[in-house]
């Protein structure tokens, strides 16, 4: 059985939500890619591209970190990690290719090169209060300080924000892996689960549905670690800072519960001071139980409270729920 046929194998009810809550899961993350650059110049390159500060990426650490267009608008958003000599860009499969191909564009006389890795390497999140025993059962020794990493024989683990890990497991070690972890007592589950803790934990991911319509501050990016104001240029570089500096910022990213089905990433949120324009969009949802969902919107600061339905200014209205983090 390969990797990628896990997913088809899965789901994620009652029983795997409970696991989230008391116990700990583990997802295959499918629908995300990786892109590895390498070469002597690579830090220096992804410094100028990226929004984070590539500079302070250790061999032991992770962050992320966002692309953007010269208007300050996001096309990508990353969890940005090493592997020996490689920095590794983890994305949203579906923009894997373009991003790749765009940002292979700027390389020019850099000694640095972009290649997908995805082949190479299997993603698996792992999450719950018992993440780390069970983790550690397996795995032995685990980072204890979100950010950081800690490379094991055929394998990267990340700790992440939310009593979270992520593994980066060699493809050749990846099903011998799996099947350890589930002997250990770690519920299986589908993608969609991981995705419920990633909205949980606040964390943003652009999707072919939200490329560009957001400023990397209006999804709270640089709250969890992923800009810099004191780096270099990059694209965008100063919209972000005028945006920051100026007191600029009119849309925030908010975490939100509604009791209907979605359609997903990209759809309109409404509120009723707008005068039927749309005051934000969706950015990530995953489902949460038997009828509801949870969400993470951007959406204008103003309309908080006026309420923000879903569709239209008639639409479900969405409950709103708490970040780990201050806004």
């Amino acid at each position: 059985m390969a990797w990628t046929d896990l997913q088809g194998k899965l789901q994620s009810g009652a029983d795997e939500l409970q696991a989230l809550a008391e116990n700990a899961v583990m997802s295959p993350l499918t629908n995300f890619a990786v892109i590895a650059f390498s070469g002597d110049e690579t830090e220096a390159f992804l410094q100028g591209q990226l929004s984070s500060d590539v500079r302070a990426l250790g061999e032991n650490a992770a962050q992320y970190s966002s692309y953007s267009t010269a208007k300050g608008r996001m096309l990508a958003s990353f969890l940005v990690f090493r592997r020996g000599n490689d920095y590794c860009l983890q994305i949203a499969a579906e923009l894997q290719e373009a991003i790749q191909k765009r940002l292979s564009m700027f390389v020019m006389r850099s000694k640095t090169k972009a290649r997908d890795a995805s082949s190479e390497l299997c993603l698996l999140g792992v999450a719950g209060p018992l993440a780390t025993e069970k983790l550690s059962s397996v795995l032995g020794a685990l980072p204890d300080v979100s950010f950081v990493s800690m490379h094991k024989e055929n394998c990267t683990v990340i700790a992440l924000p939310g009593q979270r890990y992520q593994l980066v497991i060699t493809a050749d070690a990846a099903l011998a892996l799996w099947q350890k972890l589930a002997a250990a007592g770690i519920v299986a589950a589908e993608e969609s689960l991981w995705r419920l803790s990633d909205i949980r934990a606040g964390v943003p991911w652009v999707s072919a549905a939200t490329q560009e319509a957001f400023v990397a501050q209006m999804a709270n990016l640089e709250l969890i670690g992923g800009v810099s104001f004191t780096k270099g240029c990059y694209p965008g570089q100063e919209i972000v800072a005028r945006t920051q500096y100026l007191g600029k910022l009119k849309r925030r990213m908010y975490r939100a519960r509604i009791a209907t089905e979605l359609a997903g990433a990209g759809q309109d949120v409404f509120s009723s001071e707008m005068n039927g324009q749309a005051s934000g969009k969706v950015m990530l949802a995953a489902q949460a139980g038997q009828g509801r969902w949870e969400v993470l919107l951007v959406a204008q600061i103003a309309s908080l409270e006026h309420g923000l339905h879903l569709g239209s200014i008639d639409g479900p209205l969405l409950e709103m729920l708490d970040l780990p983090y201050s806004l």
